[in-house]
């Protein structure tokens, strides 16, 4: 993990880092909370708003308000380096990969990037993390670490558009990765899982239904890259892939109904005369349009996704609470030949 051993990481810190970790979570969530009044009004301010197209007065709400989620994520990992000196240089290394990638963001809210464009600029913040990659680990693993922070990033950017479900699979995908890592001893990749955590529940506040501020690309590319980062670092590659299954249940039916679409090509849920979100009769497939069988209001849209995506989380949970055992099991290991299966999949 981190691309050494974790004895040589641990040398007896001055508090275990299951609390330094938690420490860092709650330090996220204060900093996220107190700068998002400030931060709503400014981009207010500077017009950086949108229209709420999913309710029928279509209010205007502030955009970019990840840059609040960074805000918060930058600090937890802050104080994971000041309590554990030790890990700054990959705490570093992961701080470097998630401003890129929220820089990426930025940049695709202001001026709206090409799909191709998106996911190499993705791929090239996602570079730095071969500095931390496990040793011995082969050319193969190396190159995919940048394209699962692409991939990772554009599928929680894909699954979007209503009040707080962006940001609330986020927190679900995070707490169960934060309990995982936990379940499993690493401790330190907790830091990275908390800290973003943390820091999307209190974004979750202003963004839920009726949200104050939307996320942006700025806000919904981070979560994914942190997603990848964790899945990486801490080798639970399997169970971050189980907590993104809605997000690639939903790039799924996209591309399989309608291919890579740019944003522009994107036809909006609708509303019905008495405010409830409808299906259009054509368009592309999408995980929301998938519950969407019959008129329902925005927040009950949006809890049916939460509901899907609690279920993966509590899934990967169960993977994390199984998979010592399963690796440990020598002659059921032998027998379908699991070892380095478990290897590169965390």
């Amino acid at each position: 993990m981190f691309g050494v051993k974790m004895s040589s990481l641990i040398s007896i810190p001055t508090m275990p880092l299951v609390v330094i970790a938690l420490i860092c979570g709650i330090l996220s969530f204060i900093s996220t909370r107190l700068v998002m009044p400030w931060l709503i009004h400014k981009l207010e301010e500077a017009e950086i708003i949108g229209k709420d197209i999913h309710k029928s007065a279509h209010p205007i709400v502030a955009e970019m308000g990840g840059m609040g989620i960074l805000f918060g994520f930058v600090i937890g990992i802050f104080v994971g380096i000041i309590l554990f000196p030790t890990l700054t240089f990959q705490l570093a290394i992961v701080l470097v990969v998630i401003l890129l990638v929220g820089m990426v963001g930025m940049v695709d809210d202001l001026i709206v990037l090409s799909s191709k464009e998106k996911l190499f600029l993705l791929f090239l913040a996602g570079v730095p993390l071969w500095w931390i990659a496990p040793p011995n680990v082969g050319l193969l693993y190396i190159i995919l670490i940048p394209i699962a922070v692409s991939i990772c990033s554009n599928l929680t950017n894909m699954l979007a558009g209503l009040n707080g479900i962006e940001s609330g699979l986020g927190v679900i995908s995070m707490t169960s990765l934060t309990i995982s890592c936990i379940v499993l001893g690493k401790y330190d990749v907790a830091i990275i899982s908390m800290s973003m955590l943390g820091t999307l529940i209190a974004f979750l506040y202003y963004n839920k239904y009726p949200a104050k501020v939307f996320p942006g690309d700025t806000g919904t590319l981070i979560i994914g890259a942190s997603i990848a980062a964790t899945a990486f670092i801490g080798r639970v590659k399997l169970i971050a892939f189980i907590v993104l299954l809605p997000n690639i249940i939903d790039a799924a039916l996209k591309f399989y109904s309608a291919g890579v679409m740019e944003r522009q090509e994107h036809r909006p849920t609708q509303l019905n005369d008495d405010g409830k979100l409808v299906r259009p009769e054509q368009g592309f497939k999408s995980l929301i349009r998938l519950v969407l069988r019959k008129p329902v209001d925005e927040k009950t849209a949006v809890m049916m996704i939460w509901a899907i995506g609690i279920i993966f989380g509590i899934i990967g949970i169960i993977v994390a609470i199984l998979m010592p055992s399963v690796t440990h099991n020598q002659t059921f290991a032998q027998f379908i030949h699991l070892k380095d299966y478990f290897y590169y999949l965390g």
